[in-house]
């Protein structure tokens, strides 16, 4: 965070659908509105149904195609075929359209719930404090929100109707074959368990080496990021060859779980297969050798007709089909449901800021009084099995007034800071903001009232100008050309012109990047509150001066808080506090 506070967890409903209703998710602040769940299963399950119906038309055709085949082989004349080949034709049409539609609605069904499901783990990635040292990863997060989310689609879209015909097809198959011919019924129930046996036992393998799979491609996605953004460093001390081994070895460690999962994924469509054949295979065995009158038994009166046996042969391959298609999406469970545990996780409850439903606060001028800042019995700690940061600690700012946080690295000065701003919770003591007390409910505004300018500022590609707005409406063009004079940057937008800046500030220097963070605090006129975390730190002691210098210029008539341990800026300051290990308020 580099700048003042704007929308910070306002995350866009994309693509909510408009009957889709809204649910309360509850978090350790509170609940908010995001859009529930109940109707995506209803889509899902009515995307099964239609599919399933599809699949038992082919009962109906294969009852006409056999009786048309034992018409024409009793001598009949083609021309009696005609009406049961149009029935046939039309019933295959409808099929066709059925099994289409129903794939439709499953697989917008399920690109609605994996957009649900992805807006509720962004939400609750905006909604975690900087401070939580739980959050995950941002480069594992980024892969499991926009790669590996995507198994979640061929999950919902494809397994969850091969479950539902899997449970139905074949035992509608099974009532019908049954009167026929009690035999092939006893075949077909019988090689029928094997499969969701064996592939039971497989899918539990295939669950595991799923999510490890998954864990791995995280862990090096956030490897990767980690080692992207500290290149410089790693070049300057010589590492680059240790980074490759160990990127090397994490990449070998991936294709190994890759290797694992799709080994299982062949083995379990290997045993449907099998079984499958061998019931096939039977059931045209007895069959075959009924018809040649080898075989009088299995029926419940007299032999097998061509027409009973056809009607048995045409059925045994779709009694298996369902079964074969599980199979063929079973690995799709296991990465999907992977997935699913995955997002929950990252969706799971940790330190939230507080206020962060309601960022899109009323924004007003600056014509209010200067807010006094008031700590009172604060205490605060990042963990229960961590020391406490703070305990008991009170201490009063005036408004207007310029007070340097003076401390060693670790006593909790930049943990300070985001208390007064609210993007952790303590767990006692009150923050009052002017006559408002710091709660969820008066966050986002008081938050409004305040600008922070970070010890490394993210510098966005683009020019000078698009890096003080930041994409803000409210923000003028003269009110960037004042920003960029009090930050003293007017020498450096003319020598740039319209040039742009490099991802993460290259072609600006450590100093100039520092200003521009300034620039984005003087361009917000309603902050009357600024929040700088060691503006000064690794700079050398003539930048140091300017930066602040800049930010003295744009504190001026607004109340300055800075955590610093550079004495320098801290005796330029209207006040110093000096906060040790024990978080014992001192006077200056």
């Amino acid at each position: 965070m580099t700048s003042a506070f704007f929308d910070l967890g306002a995350i866009p409903e994309a693509g909510q659908e408009p009957d889709t209703e809204v649910a309360k998710v509850s978090t350790r602040s509170g609940s908010t509105e995001v859009p529930s769940r109940r109707i995506v299963p209803a889509k899902l399950s009515l995307a099964a149904l239609v599919q399933t119906l599809s699949a038992l038309l082919w009962i109906p055709q294969a009852a006409l195609l056999a009786s048309g085949i034992g018409v024409i082989a009793d001598r009949h004349s083609i021309p009696a075929m005609a009406i049961p080949a149009l029935l046939i034709f039309l019933l295959g049409a409808l099929r066709a359209g059925l099994d289409a539609l129903g794939g439709r609605l499953a697989f917008k069904a399920a690109r609605t719930e994996l957009t649900l499901r992805r807006n509720i783990a962004a939400t609750a990635l905006a909604a975690r404090s900087p401070l939580d040292s739980n959050r995950a990863a941002s480069g594992f997060a980024a892969s499991l929100i926009a790669e590996q989310a995507e198994t979640i689609v061929p999950y919902l879209a494809r397994f969850r109707p091969a479950k539902l015909k899997a449970s139905a097809v074949p035992l509608v198959i099974l009532i019908c074959v049954a009167p026929v011919s009690w035999i092939a019924a006893f075949i077909l129930l019988f090689t029928a368990p094997l499969i969701p046996v064996f592939m039971a036992l497989i899918g539990w393998r295939a669950k595991a080496a799923s999510e490890k799979q998954l864990t791995e491609a995280g862990g090096l996605n956030a490897f990767l990021l980690d080692r992207l953004r500290g290149l410089a460093t790693i070049r300057a001390l010589g590492a680059v060859d240790r980074t490759a081994l160990r990127l090397r070895a994490d990449a070998e460690q991936l294709r190994i779980r890759t290797m694992a999962v799709l080994k299982i994924a062949f083995l379990s469509s290997a045993v449907l297969e099998l079984f499958a054949a061998l019931g096939v295979a039977a059931v045209a065995v007895y069959v075959g050798f009924s018809l040649l009158g080898a075989i009088d038994v299995g029926t419940w009166s007299g032999r097998l007709s061509l027409t009973q046996g056809l009607f048995i042969l045409l059925l045994a391959p779709s009694f298996f089909e369902p079964l074969r298609e599980l199979s063929a999406v079973w690995h799709d469970r296991a990465a999907g449901e992977a997935a699913l545990e995955a997002l929950d996780a990252l969706s799971g409850t940790g330190m939230v800021m507080s206020g962060w439903r309601d960022e899109k606060a009323m924004e007003t001028g600056r014509d209010r009084p200067l807010p006094t800042i008031n700590i009172r019995g604060l205490c605060f700690r990042h963990s229960p099995d961590l020391a406490p940061v703070f305990d008991d600690l009170s201490l009063a700012i005036a408004a207007g007034e310029h007070v340097a946080l003076l401390g060693a690295s670790g006593a909790g000065k930049t943990t300070m800071l985001s208390l007064i701003a609210g993007l952790a919770p303590p767990q006692s003591g009150t923050i009052h903001v002017g006559a408002e007390r710091l709660d969820d409910e008066s966050a986002a505004t008081l938050r409004a009232r305040m600008a922070w300018i970070g010890q490394r500022p993210h510098i966005f590609a683009g020019t000078m100008n698009s890096n003080v707005t930041l994409g803000r409406p409210e923000v003028s063009p003269y009110d960037v050309r004042q920003a960029i004079d009090l930050a003293s940057l007017r020498r450096i937008a003319i020598q740039r012109g319209g040039a742009p800046i490099g991802e993460g500030g290259a072609g600006l220097s450590g100093g100039e990047a520092l200003r521009l963070a300034i620039a984005r605090a003087a361009a917000t006129p309603h902050a009357d509150i600024i929040l700088a975390d060691e503006p000064t730190a690794h700079l050398d002691a003539e930048t140091a001066r300017d930066v602040t210098d800049a930010l003295l210029v744009v504190a001026h008539g607004r109340t300055l808080v800075v955590a610093t341990h550079d004495p320098v800026l801290a005796a330029r300051m209207d006040r110093i506090i000096h906060i040790d290990a024990s978080t014992r308020e001192k006077a200056a």
